[in-house]
């Protein structure tokens, strides 16, 4: 009796270890998720910039130096509302001053609008990385090839990328029997 439970422990921990019916570990690229290489330039959908915004440089030209002092906008872009670590945070914190037509990394190198995900990686690192996976956001294409993936802003404004509360709708209602309705 004494013999049995430690033949199925024994079991269990050889299944458990991830060894295969024939006693051979399956090769570590089958064992992990399907991902872009860490290196690898990530197609996407162009960015969703509001109309007539872009690109950037036709107002932040030369003849307007950048003004990187933390303030409610009032004379340009007062649709804009910064709800993204607003106490620390201000537009030329992401938006490079040099090249309004791009962004830029905490290192100073510029990216463009169309990889924005680095940039939005840099703070939210487990976002990235399960975005990467496509754990988190939306890709489209096919599971072993060509893969087209939503840009953070596809989904959230970065300015105020937390999604709205919704409100619920009512429970659905029941038939009622005298309807002739019948339910499952």
């Amino acid at each position: 009796m004494r013999r049995v439970p430690f033949v199925l422990v024994f079991i269990a921990g050889a299944l458990a270890s991830g060894y295969g019916a024939a006693g051979v570990r399956p090769p570590q690229e089958e064992r992990r998720p399907a991902q872009a290489a860490p290196g690898a330039r990530i197609q996407v959908p162009p960015p969703p910039f509001s109309d007539g915004i872009f690109p950037c440089s036709e107002c932040h030209n030369k003849d307007m130096p950048p003004n990187r002092t933390r303030r409610e906008l009032t004379d340009m872009h007062v649709d804009i509302v910064l709800k993204h670590d607003e106490t620390h945070r201000w537009c030329l914190d992401c938006h490079d001053a040099d090249n309004r037509d791009q962004l830029h990394l905490a290192s100073g190198e510029g990216v463009p609008f169309s990889e924005s995900y680095r940039l939005c990686g840099q703070c939210h690192g487990e976002k990235y990385r399960d975005w990467r996976a496509g754990v988190h956001g939306r890709r489209v294409g096919q599971w072993n090839g060509q893969k087209e993936y939503l840009l953070c802003a596809h989904c959230h404004n970065p300015h105020e990328p937390r999604f709205r509360a919704l409100e619920p709708k009512p429970a659905p209602r029941r038939p009622s029997r005298s309807t002739g309705v019948r339910s499952h």
